[in-house]
């Protein structure tokens, strides 16, 4: 699991690589017709040789599709490429590359050695997408490891002959939360170009008709009669829509149409949705009968003692009875990132479990950023930081209003049993027992 990698440097692994790793800075993978432009690039072609070769205007590779292409290499690369550096830049980032302990933030990409797979969740949702007209709901707080699992759903169904599209709604810039018709036209464009199609949009969009019909007839009569194999439509960060109401209830209410014509409509059956969102932004009231009640709901939890052991011995970390886990998991209660963050500073040796432990629910510890998160909402909300107040000192499960106890188990901070709560782990307890005094003492 955690040897190296030795792979010659060749288009195809640059492409491979780059593919995997455009997701975690929320782009979308190249295009194909991206990836052939590179290929062209890395063979010394000129634009015209491309666009010749594949069928294209010039014109089109020039302007659209060379542009696309450089803004998402430029981020990934941290540099700005074009043209004539692509080439020099591209190998320069390849040749330093390796794999090695990153500090651990955000998505785990598919080539790293440090990802612990949770293959039961994993083999139920590609299980399910292999459903004609499937609808899977992943939601978690934030931190336990969504997109890492989309991505790997993303991959499995790339290598069955999916068509894939990973669309992050966190990428969006804010004009294109105008209005609905906006909104939806940037929601079809980007859906054409990843499947490499020729934009029609005008063809199908009729503004007496309505946006949402509109829209509804350019996948119906365009873009699934255009693929012969299942569309997988990986939707990550829908939350990013919650706040503006008028644009969620449309696009959730089609997205819920959609799941539905697909179990009397065959053409509908090509597109399996994935919906990805964190449970720390609350489903608004008048949402609930979209997506958000129907389809295979999957709740992302904590790692188990055996995944935490896992982890470490891929960090090459020597706990041999398990019992550097227990003390680890009494702390952060399995928390994914947080397991993580801790066996990461380990294994760079400035730190022993002991020295980690002590620090680790205060301002100055490993888990500063993560606690502060947490404590800022409390802030905003002194109804819930009283809620949380009352279960830190609590010596067994208690009752809480049940909007308060909604709310605290969506952020992760507590657990819910029988309708009664507990603190999530040591961690919070220990933080918060000390934070929210001071806070109600101001």
């Amino acid at each position: 699991m955690c040897e190296e990698r030795t792979k010659d440097l060749d288009i195809d692994f640059v492409l491979e690589t780059i593919n995997l790793r455009l997701p975690q800075i929320s782009y979308s993978p190249l295009s194909t017709i991206e990836t052939q432009t590179l290929k062209g690039i890395w063979r010394d072609y000129t634009y015209d040789q491309i666009a010749l070769e594949k069928n294209y205007s010039c014109g089109y590779i020039t302007n659209i599709v060379a542009p696309s292409l450089f803004k998402k290499l430029s981020c990934l690369i941290g540099q700005r490429v074009g043209k004539r550096n692509c080439m020099k830049l591209v190998k320069n980032f390849f040749m330093v590359w390796k794999e090695k302990p990153l500090f651990p933030s955000g998505v785990i990409s598919l080539d790293s050695q440090y990802y612990i797979r949770r293959s039961d969740i994993e083999n139920k949702i590609y299980a399910e997408i292999q459903k004609p007209g499937a609808l899977v709901r992943i939601k978690s707080p934030q931190e336990m490891g969504k997109t890492s699992v989309l991505l790997r759903l993303i991959k499995r169904a790339n290598e069955s002959g999916y068509h894939t599209i990973y669309f992050n709604l966190q990428q969006l810039d804010e004009e294109v939360f105008r209005d609905v018709s906006t909104f939806l036209r940037f929601f079809c464009i980007n859906i054409t170009h990843e499947l490499d199609l020729e934009i029609k949009l005008d063809d199908y969009w009729d503004e007496e008709l309505g946006c949402k019909a509109s829209c509804n007839l350019y996948f119906q009569n365009y873009l699934l009669k255009s693929i012969n194999a299942p569309l997988l439509l990986a939707l990550d960060e829908v939350n990013q829509v919650f706040e503006n109401l008028k644009i969620a209830k449309e696009f959730f209410s089609l997205l819920r149409l959609w799941y539905e014509k697909a179990k009397t409509t065959l053409v509908w059956q090509k597109l399996r949705l994935v919906v990805v969102h964190s449970t720390e932004s609350y489903v608004p009231l008048q949402l609930k009968q979209s997506p958000f009640n129907v389809g295979l709901p999957i709740q992302l939890g904590s790692l188990s003692w055996e995944e935490v052991v896992e982890l470490a011995k891929c960090y090459e970390l020597s706990w041999i009875d398990g019992e550097e886990a227990n003390l680890l998991m009494r702390m952060v209660g399995g928390h994914p990132a947080l397991v993580h963050l801790a066996i990461y500073y380990l294994s760079q040796e400035k730190m022993t479990l002991k020295e980690l432990l002590k620090t680790a629910p205060t301002s100055t510890g490993i888990y500063a950023s993560h606690l502060n998160r947490h404590q800022e909402k409390l802030y905003e909300n002194s109804e819930l930081a009283s809620a949380l107040s009352k279960v830190v000192v609590a010596t067994e499960p208690i009752l809480l209003e049940p909007i308060q106890a909604y709310k605290l188990n969506s952020m992760g901070l507590i657990k819910l049993s029988n309708n009664k709560a507990v603190i999530s782990c040591q961690l919070y307890r220990d933080y918060f027992q000390q934070a929210l005094k001071e806070m109600s003492d101001r």
